[in-house]
């Protein structure tokens, strides 16, 4: 990687900008983020300053929503909470779909948000 300066005075400041395509960082990407910040301070500043960080954060979000939307309906169907269930009850219904969101997202935060091993492969 190759930085240039610009002199002001008697100080060089680095020519650093941000890479000109737009994500849309969604709720798992800004975790994701803050928790690199927080936590893993040394990898938040490479990947900011390789110009990598918005693209990873923006990928930990995609795979976050496309596991979100493949395995809630999967465990819905396995746990029998079904459109009849919803006509019948809805209350139950709502109480196992929340449940389902619920442990589904856990399992995201572990293996893509929190996890240190996904941090390393993109690194």
């Amino acid at each position: 990687m190759e930085i240039s300066y610009t002199k002001y005075g008697d100080y060089f400041i680095p020519n650093l900008t941000v890479p000109d395509k737009h994500y849309n960082i969604g709720k798992y990407g800004m975790l994701r983020r803050e928790y690199l910040r927080q936590h893993r301070p040394a990898a938040y500043t490479v990947m900011m300053l390789n110009g990598t960080l918005l693209k990873h954060l923006d990928d930990v979000d995609k795979i976050c929503h496309k596991m979100l939307d493949r395995l809630v309906p999967q465990m819905a169907e396995r746990e029998g909470v079904t459109e009849e269930l919803k006509a019948a009850d809805q209350i139950e219904w709502v109480r196992r779909m929340c449940s389902i969101k619920s442990r589904v997202e856990e399992i995201l935060y572990h293996d893509y948000v929190y996890e240190e091993a996904y941090e390393n492969e993109e690194i």
